[in-house]
């Protein structure tokens, strides 16, 4: 649905102040271009070419902004349910080279549009599926299709040249580095809503290299460098913030996934440098990460959340918002009642985790001057909520953060508006451009994935994954003495 202009009427719109305090004012709001115009009481736009939207009982959020996304797993949803980490670097990640171009498309914009679907505008996508010169520019194509915004984090992922046994490429591709400097001139993509960035996770090159590397993004104009971060059994105890410190590498421009079991010297360079960490509850508290660090009191300054891995976890921010809410508070309550007593005070509150899935990941993305909270001038990247659906109804009126925080799901998204334009609408995604540029409904892409699933399926289930698991221990030289039945 495109117009010039898009008003709202008499809606609940959630206003953030500059201690990020948010209050909900009922008001209009309206949208010219891709920008919030004007916010206030009975607006007039009978003048304008506009579209106008009745959100009496509605409530409209800022867009929710994930800052960690494996988005081109679509067709390997369902695969991870009860997978270790360990597990999953086989079956799931290595798998990427089972895709061709085509399904790179078709999975990332299932992805991208499964998050529009549950009220997420903006992503951070470690795009760890560059098997071949034509994967990286089929899912930033399917990436701007879907209407969403986002930084594609073009990455210099680990070919498999055989599964019997594993093995992987010893060097970068050929086309890696041509190829990520072409990205660069062109971009930005979609209108401006898709940025380059640079996923990398090399760290085992020689330092002169990993610099190199870091240096040439930034030479490019690439603004946001990530890079997965997880101490423990699986990829040792160091610390790669002090590594990125030592190679005078860390600044505001990186984010890191995880940061599961981070030095409290890891939390104080972090925060002065500015740079900030993405959590992701659900793949965390599954695959023995260690704690979600989205409450530390050391690191939440600098903490912003994602969903993670497409194919394991559900695609919206909803379900991360409240599973960092709720596992946070139980630790939080676990020492007072070892001890027989109760705490008197629930310490972390609905808006501080609303505030993580919209205005903090804005900053984690060095965008919280456009995205992340509604405000005169900024992009018009917005939720409109249900407030009278069964799930939000009574809620919606008593404290809308509350209703959206801990009561709604992804039926109670009734619209999203990115960049200016509806993606979704009474409950159900618009159409997008195919591979071919050709009209779709979301039933006939389902279709694709499903066709796709088919032939990669088949592909997988010729691979001995139990001889895989154990060659990636070899590979990522893990000590076998580390995985045990109990502790």
């Amino acid at each position: 649905m495109v117009s010039n202009s898009i008003l709202l009427k008499n809606g609940i719109i959630l206003v953030h102040d500059e201690n990020d305090h948010i209050t909900p004012i009922k008001s209009d709001l309206l949208v010219v271009g891709n920008t919030i115009a004007d916010i206030r009481p009975h607006i007039d736009a009978s003048s304008l070419d506009t579209i106008i939207l009745d959100c009496t009982r509605k409530l409209v959020s800022p867009g929710f902004i994930d800052t960690h996304h494996h988005v081109w797993q679509t067709q390997l949803k369902g695969r991870h349910a009860n997978d270790t980490l360990l597990d999953y670097m086989p079956r799931g990640n290595s798998t990427g080279a089972l895709y061709n171009a085509d399904d790179v498309f078709w999975g990332e914009l299932g992805g991208c549009l499964e998050a529009i679907d549950g009220g997420t505008t903006m992503l951070v996508d470690h795009a760890h599926i560059t098997h071949g010169p034509l994967h990286a520019p089929n899912a930033i194509s399917a990436t701007v299709s879907s209407g969403i915004r986002s930084v594609y984090g073009y990455c210099d992922t680990p070919n498999v040249t055989s599964w019997d046994p594993l093995t992987f490429a010893p060097s970068t591709p050929d086309y890696f580095d041509s190829q990520l400097a072409d990205l660069a001139k062109q971009q930005p993509f979609g209108d401006g809503r898709v940025q380059l960035g640079l996923a990398f996770d090399s760290f085992f090159l020689p330092k002169e290299m990993v610099i190199e590397r870091f240096e040439k993004a930034r030479s490019l104009g690439i603004k946001l460098i990530t890079s997965h971060y997880v101490r423990g059994a699986v990829f040792g105890p160091h610390s790669l913030v002090e590594l990125l410190e030592a190679y005078g590498l860390l600044g505001p421009d990186i984010l890191l996934s995880h940061a599961s079991n981070a030095t409290t010297n890891d939390a104080v360079l972090l925060t002065s440098a500015n740079a900030h960490v993405a959590a992701t509850p659900n793949t965390e508290l599954q695959m023995a990460h260690g704690f979600p660090v989205s409450f530390r009191d050391d690191l939440h300054a600098v903490a912003s959340l994602g969903v993670d891995c497409q194919s394991t976890n559900p695609g919206d921010m909803l379900t991360q918002m409240r599973l960092a809410l709720q596992v946070a508070r139980g630790a939080y309550n676990q020492p007072f009642i070892d001890v027989g007593k109760n705490p008197n005070v629930v310490k972390h509150t609905v808006e501080s985790v609303f505030n993580l899935g919209t205005i903090k990941g804005a900053r984690a993305v060095g965008m919280a001057s456009h995205i992340g909270s509604i405000a005169v001038g900024k992009l018009a990247d917005l939720v409109i909520f249900d407030g009278e659906s069964p799930a939000m109804v009574c809620a919606a009126e008593h404290d809308p953060v509350t209703a959206i925080v801990m009561h709604a799901s992804v039926r109670d998204v009734e619209t999203v508006i990115v960049d200016g334009k509806i993606r979704k609408s009474g409950g159900k995604l618009l159409a997008v451009q195919g591979l071919n540029g050709e009209k779709m409904e979301w039933n006939t892409v389902a279709e694709k994935l499903i066709e796709s699933r088919v032939r990669i399926e088949a592909e997988y289930r010729k691979i001995d994954m139990k001889s895989a698991t154990v060659r990636i221990m070899d590979i990522f030289q893990m000590r076998p003495e580390n995985f045990v039945d109990s502790p």
